[in-house]
């Protein structure tokens, strides 16, 4: 239809005061930049719209070029901000603009886990009366906790209940309907069909749009080409056109966080393995290897943000690429998951699933091991990732974590034992050579991302895996099972720990192998 491809001006014109604005992004990976920057902007000049509450089942934006969220992260023109993550970085970068608002109480800002947020696009898409699941119970998530609120303002407009249903305890999230949609893909044609074949992943975009569609909303699509219309083929449209009222074109946009284009991201080629590059030796690495030794040949493995995410490349140095399957939140399936700050992409997937299928397949455990980081780990075998008092922005919150632990069959969780320890590393062990900064094992965690209460009641089968030392949770606490080479048990675990980490009295020795410069020689 005529006049659907419009400027990023004129599509944010049409955004109203008080307005619930639903955005598909993942960080870099799929962010709509230039219609937030629009969006932005207009307030700037204008004043208007006031008082918006956005809605961002993964971050939007990110610290290293793509500002995303920080573009409306103003007073007066956001109010609430319900995200399953936030843009993070390095201590060394300045604090993001959302997480200044967040901190100093500007506005009501809320954390809650991405599938759980893909969940309620869907439910208030066929008018079902919110969120009914047990994700997240026992942790930051429930209202016997924090439900979910990411400070004061927050606390005072509580969104997650607890509720008797069939004679078990759930959360209720209640119903937020988008009023405006804006998501991005790769080509729309003039009626705005949209094809992603340049995109890293497919998000939760056709959810976010049927649920502004049929809440009488508008959908506002960023891409970066325009294509006649009848041209695109039917089976490569993922947002059929009669979802999307607006097309905003941007050539520039980027693919993913610092990544303008890399073919093998969106599937379209395949990179030889030799042109990945290994995990470099060191005490990172090591905890990865042990962390590879709980896989077996033919499994799918999800995999989180950190450590965990050198685990394929492991897999690689060893000669075993394509023996597991990688699963990660963002859609990707097979390949190669990328690391660092390109973390949410693979190279060489084998399929993209959308986003809220794949919380679907998490939230319900059907994968077979998953591979998560920590911050910090207490007796009760709890584990935060999501909150950082000193340095807020050094997380982005729970994203998916909490959806993929809920009913995960065996969990590996992966960290180092103290922060900024000196480590020396060498054939014969790994040396303490200076106390780090603080333990890793604490009394209590700041926030409860993972319960290992729940956990124990539920029989997840969860490990913990450090340089020093791999423990599991007991009734009794955390107990190391296997000691590496050249740690002192008594001085670098017990003591180091402050009491909360004993050993057991048949611990093993972690193998020399993992601290070997060549491969290991891992047998799935």
């Amino acid at each position: 239809m005529p006049g659907k491809i419009v400027t990023a001006e004129a599509a944010v014109s049409h955004i109203a005061d008080n307005a619930v604005v639903s955005v598909s992004s993942s960080s870099g990976l799929g962010c709509p930049d230039k219609v937030l920057e629009a969006l932005g902007a207009r307030f700037a000049a204008t004043g208007q719209p006031r008082r918006l509450t956005t809605i961002h089942p993964i971050a939007a934006g990110d610290m290293y070029g793509i500002k995303g969220i920080d573009h409306i992260a103003q007073d007066g023109l956001l109010d609430t901000v319900i995200a399953g993550s936030y843009p993070s970085g390095a201590s060394s970068l300045p604090m993001p603009e959302i997480w200044k608002m967040v901190v100093e109480n500007r506005i009501a800002a809320y954390n809650v886990p991405s599938g759980i947020l893909f969940d309620m696009q869907r439910d208030v898409a066929a008018k079902r009366p919110g969120v009914l699941t047990k994700v997240g119970l026992d942790t930051f998530v429930d209202p016997e906790r924090q439900g979910c609120a990411m400070n004061d303002r927050a606390a005072e407009s509580p969104i997650v209940s607890r509720v008797d249903f069939a004679g078990d305890t759930w959360l209720h999230f209640k119903n937020f309907a988008p009023d405006v949609t804006i998501l991005r893909a790769t080509t729309a044609d003039e009626h705005g069909n949209l094809t992603y074949e340049h995109e890293g992943a497919y998000l939760g975009g056709l959810d976010q749009a049927i649920a502004a569609r049929n809440n009488r909303g508008i959908v506002i699509a960023q891409v970066k080409r325009v294509t006649a219309a009848g041209t695109l083929r039917p089976h490569d449209v993922r947002v059929p056109g009669h979802l999307v009222d607006f097309i905003v074109v941007d050539p520039g946009q980027y693919q993913t966080t610092e990544t303008f284009y890399d073919p093998a991201i969106s599937g379209e080629i395949i990179h030889p393995l030799e042109d990945f590059e290994l995990a470099e030796h060191g005490v990172e690495k090591v905890i990865a290897r042990r962390a590879a030794m709980e896989l077996g040949a033919g499994e799918t493995a999800n995999l989180g943000f950190g450590i965990c995410a050198l685990v394929p490349r492991i897999l690689l140095e060893e000669g075993h690429a394509g023996k597991v399957t990688w699963a990660i939140e963002q859609g990707a399936v097979g390949g190669v998951p990328l690391t660092g700050f390109a973390f949410g992409c693979a190279s060489n997937a084998d399929a993209f699933m959308p986003s809220p299928n794949q919380f679907t397949y998490f939230q319900g455990g059907g994968f077979d091991v998953s591979f998560l980081s920590f911050l910090e780990v207490d007796r009760e075998g709890n584990v935060n990732v999501s909150k950082l008092g000193k340095k807020p922005y050094l997380t982005a919150g729970c994203g998916g974590f909490v959806d993929i632990t809920a009913n995960a069959r065996r969990i590996v969780f992966a960290g180092l034992f103290e922060a900024a320890a000196a480590l020396v590393l060498s054939a014969d062990g790994l040396k303490v050579e200076k106390p780090g900064k603080f333990s890793k094992m604490v009394d209590e965690v700041e926030h409860v991302t993972f319960s290992g209460r729940r956990a124990r009641e539920t029989g997840q089968d969860v490990l913990y895996v450090t340089e020093r030392c791999v423990m599991r949770i007991t009734d009794d606490g955390l107990v190391a099972t296997e000691i590496m080479p050249g740690i002192d048990p008594e001085r670098d675990i017990v003591a180091a720990s402050g009491g909360r980490v004993r050993v057991a009295e048949n611990a093993t020795m972690m193998p020399l192998s993992l601290l070997d410069e060549k491969p290991m020689g891992l047998v799935l």
